[in-house]
């Protein structure tokens, strides 16, 4: 993207392509034409979740992928046919650890879907807080029924979280793909940008959530007593969201909220 620093490293091909930019790490699957992922894929964007969630000026991370087209096709199928099932199972599970990685950093995550998001690439958007999509940029969906398979990297239990488990059941079993409108319908994606510039949009609708416009920490603190008190008892729950509530309130934020609130002004946050 113009005007964000890209990251370098010795790997041989760079897949994952790093910038930040106004407090946004912008984190680009690019493997054209599709941007399949595989292993080595796979190393690289744990690599940029883990410099992103330790960068104090980054707020907002958004995944996005190279060029207009894709998204993210799902995994390299080529890859797959190439090696044994021991293989295929730990690629299932560093794929795994990678996602969870980017569901419990503290910071929002954002998908913006700049084209088709299916199979695994749908599985990588689930794991973000937040999705949003190019008008008629593509299709999206969990198909890997098609190839005999199931959606194993997390889509299976994301998915039903997020819509039910009859809806999920459905999606997955019938291996229907569709539009990003019906997937607004569904609660699938949160935001659908119409016309060109869509990362300028995108970026545009990620600032928000930076400061001085939110309390970045208060944002990330949300996240993280949702994400972690999801499958838990409520009462554990509700314990988790007083320690974050108690870690908010011993910050300079919430001290710059409560007083602009009493002095009837905006408040500038300042991510601290």
């Amino acid at each position: 993207m113009p005007g964000t620093t890209q990251s370098t490293a010795a790997d041989k091909k760079q897949l994952i392509l790093y910038g930040v930019q106004s407090g946004v790490a912008v984190i680009e699957l690019s493997d054209p034409p599709a941007n399949t992922y595989s292993y080595e894929m796979n190393r690289q964007l744990d690599d940029a979740i883990l410099q992103a969630r330790m960068d104090e000026d980054v707020y907002v991370i958004v995944l996005t992928g190279a060029g207009e087209k894709f998204f993210c096709a799902g995994a390299n199928i080529q890859m797959l046919t190439e090696v044994d099932p021991t293989f295929k199972y730990y690629f299932c599970l560093h794929a795994n650890e990678t996602l969870l990685r980017l569901e419990h950093t503290p910071k929002l995550v954002i998908a913006a879907l700049n084209g088709h998001c299916v199979g695994g690439g749908l599985e990588v958007a689930l794991a973000a807080d937040l999705r949003v999509a190019r008008k008629d940029g593509g299709k999206i969906g969990l198909p890997e029924v098609n190839l005999g398979v199931l959606p194993g990297t997390g889509g299976t239990q994301r998915l039903s979280r997020a819509l039910g488990k009859s809806k999920a059941i459905e999606l997955m079993a019938t291996g229907k793909t569709f539009s990003f409108d019906e997937a607004k319908q569904l609660g699938l994606v949160n935001e659908i940008f119409e016309g060109g510039n869509f990362m300028d949009r995108v970026m545009e609708y990620a600032r928000q959530f930076c400061p001085p416009n939110k309390a970045a920490k208060a944002v990330g603190r949300i996240k993280r007593a949702v994400q972690t008190g999801w499958e838990i008892p409520l009462e554990a729950g509700l314990a988790l969201e007083r320690e974050n509530q108690q870690l908010l309130f011993e910050s300079e934020d919430a001290k710059e909220g409560l007083s602009a609130y009493l002095e009837k002004r905006p408040a500038k946050f300042r991510g601290q």
